[in-house]
């Protein structure tokens, strides 16, 4: 059979290391850490050996520490020189190698941002010397130290250091090396003209600026062989007016060239706010938005280059590496949201692929955690448990109420364990409350979510799926299951204020966009109000949003909320903090501020202030069955995430018992 995307899955051969495909995963920072050695667990093994299985040709452990002396950022990040790293590198290695993947290590130095090192008493490095730029990172009423300038002693011993660390991955098993250079951290300060304020050999002209990076990987090839290959990410662009834009990304990339043997193109700052969520593109960005950067910079080379951010669909690939824009593909959160992707594609099962949302709940999770997750796979960051196969003490008959997000995964996972399903849901249609959001530009990968979990329940044997059909104690007793679960979601709170019955509820304003009028009024700023401002204003709306507390509800996604800050702040859309509701009237929304009352007018008020738990409908249930499970906002309003993890692991365990 020929393979539907023939340029994707033909074998590369990148120095002398053979890649089996042009699919790589790109790092991805773990924080599956030993706390006393700062290096990977069995978890983090097994995470990343994931991808390896899955059939991406490259999988890129991210944020090892070429000096944990004076380049480390973050607590959990492994050093690459200390002994204490080698034999569990060498077991993610294995793991990783095991699968037919080449290991990549991933070589790090935060230069001027080396707040740990600075908090553990060291002194930290930059092209410059200036004030550390990160004072709120610092203990409360530390005074502001400063940022040293390298100099000669201090640069030799860095590019030293990035040797040494590619020698140690090496006799670990890896592969390949990652050098990073892009994204703000301490080569980008050194290659950026606008960071690099140097007079010496090592600033002013591109050559001078791009000087340590070629040496990094000159020094790489001299200590490791040069047969071993040399990746070095850069950011194309830094996409904002204090930084490089895509011709000085030209420059240092011509620079880099015959000296890296893959250039990884990214774009730019990690530490810019407005820069964040374009190294990590948001939901609001178009697929392979950074595209154009890689594409440019590959005219212009000999060394193969590799394109990364917001890649999700192999046709898509398959089209960037067959028109020449690029020789690889990276991908990190897609192959978070489907490990599975590349075999997926491979084999021809476009349709089997799950899709990222880019909703930031990985990302957002691991930083508020130390826990890597997804929000529509359950799976993800419990690699070790899933492994262990559950014997399923019976075939049951399970009764599902409720067909959203919570409700359609429980009922898959139960098929799946070989139970007979019978999937109920009160409405026409599967999927839930959020299939209010599924006309909104930016949702579209939620939209095919749900569709595609819609249909894998419809043509499942073992689900028989009811629709129009509420699931009551009446119901239940006829059906007689062996186990109910309950995923009958939540309901709008409506705040008890005059007028309210002006007011549109988020879902049905969400459904019925054209009922919005020109002025829009949006009681409450959860990520629920500010996405829907921003909707509402992309379709010419004016929009302001009503919040009684002092600021936004990212309600755990940190992330997410700093993408929908970029798009508030190049928006017209007005927030009101620490502004309560009193009255909704004809003309508007009488809102109260330290006593002063204010009229915002409005055509159009709608009402986002939250949901309330179904809990007294779904206790009903609770005693109709000798298994009783309560899941997803039926248990606690919450979001996708919680519910289809409870509804995989509830399930998992009724299997068991």
């Amino acid at each position: 059979m020929a393979l539907k995307y023939p340029h994707l899955f033909s074998p590369v051969t990148i120095a002398n290391q053979v890649f089996r495909n042009r699919l790589f995963s790109s790092p991805i920072g773990f924080q599956f850490h030993d706390a006393a050695a700062h290096t990977p667990t069995a978890e983090a093994i097994a995470f990343f050996s994931r991808r390896a299985q899955g059939g991406a040709a490259s999988v890129a452990l991210g944020e090892c520490m070429v000096d944990s002396v004076h380049g480390k950022s973050n607590p959990t990040q492994t050093p690459l020189d200390s002994v204490s790293s080698r034999q569990t590198m060498t077991n993610m290695a294995i793991a990783i190698s095991e699968y037919g993947a080449v290991p990549t290590v991933e070589l790090q130095h935060a230069g001027k941002y080396a707040v740990v090192s600075l908090n553990e008493g060291n002194d930290i490095y930059g092209p410059n010397e200036e004030p550390f730029p990160w004072p709120h990172r610092l203990p409360k009423g530390a005074p502001i130290p400063m940022v040293k300038a390298m100099d000669e002693d201090m640069i030799e011993y860095t590019i030293n250091a990035y040797a040494d660390a590619a020698l140690f991955a090496k006799k670990c098993g890896f592969g390949m090396v990652l050098v990073h250079g892009g994204h703000g951290w301490l080569l980008t300060q050194f290659l950026s003209p606008m960071v690099n304020k140097r007079k010496d050999r090592w600033g002013g002209s591109v050559e001078n600026r791009a000087r340590i990076a070629v040496a990094i990987c000159d020094a790489i090839h001299k200590k490791c062989g040069a047969g071993f290959p040399v990746e070095f990410r850069m950011s194309g662009s830094e996409c904002n007016p204090a930084g490089y834009g895509i011709d000085e990304g030209i420059a240092i990339a011509k620079q880099l060239d015959g000296h890296a043997d893959l250039i990884h193109v990214s774009a730019g700052d990690h530490n810019v706010p407005d820069t964040f969520t374009v190294v990590h593109p948001n939901m609001f960005l178009p697929d392979g938005c950074n595209l154009q950067y890689a594409a440019a910079i590959k005219k212009e080379v000999k060394t193969p280059v590799a394109t990364v951010g917001a890649f999700v669909d192999p046709a898509m690939m398959e089209e960037v590496i067959a028109s020449g824009q690029a020789d690889i593909v990276e991908c990190a959160r897609e192959l978070i949201c489907d490990p599975d992707m590349p075999i997926k594609a491979r084999t021809g099962r476009d349709g089997e692929i799950t899709h990222c949302m880019r909703c930031f709940t990985c990302f957002s999770n691991l930083v508020a955690t130390g826990q890597i997750c997804c929000a529509i796979n359950p799976k993800i960051g419990q690699e070790l448990i899933v492994e262990v196969p559950v014997k399923v003490s019976r075939s049951k008959k399970v009764l599902v109420a409720g067909g959203g997000p919570g409700g359609m995964q429980a009922a898959l996972t139960a098929s799946e364990y070989g139970h007979k399903v019978i999937l109920c849901e009160k409405t026409d249609r599967l999927g839930g409350a959020l299939l209010c959001e599924t006309k909104v530009p930016f949702k579209k990968r939620l939209a095919e979510y749900l569709s595609r979990q819609a249909d894998k329940c419809m043509k499942d044997e073992n689900i028989e799926v009811r629709l129009n059909t509420a699931v009551t104690p009446e119901l239940a007793e006829q059906v007689a299951p062996d186990a109910i679960i309950a995923a009958i979601g939540a309901e709008a709170v409506v705040p008890k204020i005059p007028g309210v019955e002006r007011a549109v509820p988020a879902e049905e304003m969400y459904e019925h966009p054209e009922k919005a009028g020109e002025r829009v009024v949006i009681l409450g700023a959860g990520l629920v109000g500010t996405e829907m401002a921003v909707y509402l204003n992309g379709l010419g709306r004016k929009v302001t949003v009503l919040e009684m507390a002092s600021r936004i509800n990212d309600g755990g996604n940190s992330l997410q909320l700093s993408a929908l800050n970029v798009q508030l702040r190049h928006s017209d859309i007005s927030m009101v903090f620490n502004t309560r509701a009193v009255e909704i009237t004809e003309k508007g929304v009488v809102g109260e501020k330290d006593g002063e009352r204010s009229l915002f007018e409005a055509d159009t008020v709608v009402c986002a202030v939250g949901m309330r738990a179904r809990r007294d409908e779904a206790f009903a249930l609770s005693a109709c069955a000798p298994e009783f499970y309560q899941i997803g906002d039926c248990l606690a309003a919450t979001n996708v995430r919680d519910a289809t993890r409870s509804a995989y692991y509830n399930v998992r365990n009724m299997s068991r018992v």
